[in-house]
C-alpha cells in the first residue's frame, strides 16, 4: 500500500492539488492532513486523523455503476474503523475551493460515525 501511496502522490490530480494547498494551511487551526494515506487495505486521497475524517475526491468515473457500489462499501469499511468519509466531485473543487475546505473544517468539529452507522456522504447525495 505505501508503494500504491507514492505513485498516487507523484500523480495527483489538478482538483488533488488545488485542495492540498488549502488543506496545508489548516495546520494553523491544529489540523494535520496526509494525501493519498494507506489506511488499511485503501489509499485514501486526504486524512485528518486526529479529527477521523477522510477526504475523497471523485471524477467523473466514480458516477459510473460500478464505482458507486465500491465507493459505498469502502465508504461503509472506512465508518466502521471510526472515520467519516467526505466525498466532493473534482469540478467542485476547482470551482469552488473556499467552500469544499469551509465544509472540511467545519467536519472537523464534529464527532466521527460510529461503528454501526455505515452511511455515505457522498457527491452522489448532494455533497
Amino acid at each position: 500500500m505505501k508503494e500504491q501511496a507514492r505513485k498516487l502522490r507523484a500523480n495527483t490530480t489538478d482538483a488533488e492539488r488545488i485542495l492540498w494547498t488549502s488543506l496545508r494551511l489548516l495546520k494553523h487551526q491544529g489540523l494535520h492532513f496526509r494525501r493519498q494515506a494507506p489506511i488499511d487495505r485503501f489509499v485514501v486521497d486526504f486524512v485528518c486523523h486526529r479529527a477521523n475524517l477522510i477526504v475523497e475526491l471523485d471524477g467523473s468515473q466514480h458516477a459510473l455503476e460500478e464505482n458507486i457500489e465500491r465507493d459505498t462499501e469502502r465508504t461503509a469499511y472506512l465508518n466502521s474503523r471510526g472515520y467519516r468519509v467526505l466525498r466532493f466531485w473534482n469540478l467542485k473543487v476547482v470551482k469552488n475551493r473556499d467552500n469544499v475546505v469551509g465544509a472540511i473544517f467545519e467536519a472537523t468539529k464534529v464527532p466521527p460515525p460510529d461503528a454501526a452507522s455505515a452511511a455515505s456522504t457522498s457527491p452522489r447525495w448532494g455533497r
